[in-house]
Order: C-alpha cells, then structure tokens, then sequence
C-alpha cells in the first residue's frame, strides 16, 4: 500500500495560478498512472487531470483543459497540477491519487491510493 502527501494548496485570486505537488512513497507509483481529483463543497468528487506511468500521456476534464497542466517526476515519485487561470469554481480539496492501471483513467474506482488532500480557494 502506498502514502500520497499532497502540498502547495491556499487562497489565491481569481485569474492566479498555484503549483500543487504530490509525493509518493510505499510501492512502486512509477509503474502506475497517477492523477489529482477534487471535491467542492457540498459535491461529490470530481476527476481533475491523469498521467501516464511513463508521462507521456495525459487526460484532462473539459474544464480544466487549457488551464491545468499535470506533469511527474519519476526518479523523485512526485507528481505535480501546475493551475493557471483560476477561477472560484476551482475552489476545492484537491487529492493526489495513484492508479491501478499504466494509463491515465478519469475513474476514481481505479485509483487505489489517495492523500489526504490539499485545499485551494479562489476568491472572485
């Protein structure tokens, strides 16, 4: 079983960017495609953005497209969401996840490690 730690979450202004970055340790996360969801208040959890084992594929949800960027480090096991162009619909706990199969999947079923979260606010 693995541990996911996520960080670089805060309160940011609407139109701002924040870099969250995600560490894995525990079981070999860079077999496994890695991905970030996360749950607004008073919503269920969402799928955000997934990545390859390799890095070199990666799924995104419509409404982030264009503005997140999901990137990892395999020799350090961390995987980061670079957001830019936030907007308060972002505003969310956002979690690192790390999957069960070796190609981004939006499918929270196929993760089977999670962090505890990180939470980012965007104020209008």
């Amino acid at each position: 079983q693995g541990h996911l730690v996520e960080s670089g979450g805060g309160l940011v202004q609407a139109g701002g960017s924040l870099r969250l970055s995600c560490a894995a340790s525990g079981r070999t996360f860079s077999n496994y495609a890695m991905g970030w969801f996360r749950q607004a208040p008073g919503k269920e959890r969402e799928f955000v953005a997934a990545i390859s084992w390799s890095g070199d594929s990666t799924d995104y949800a419509d409404s982030v497209k264009g503005r997140f960027t999901i990137s990892r480090d395999v020799s350090k096991n961390t995987v980061d969401l670079q957001m830019n162009s936030l907007q308060p619909e972002d505003t969310a706990v956002y979690y690192c996840a790390a999957s069960v199969r070796y190609s981004p999947t939006p499918y929270a079923g196929l993760y089977l490690d999670w962090g505890q979260g990180t939470r980012v606010t965007v104020s209008s």
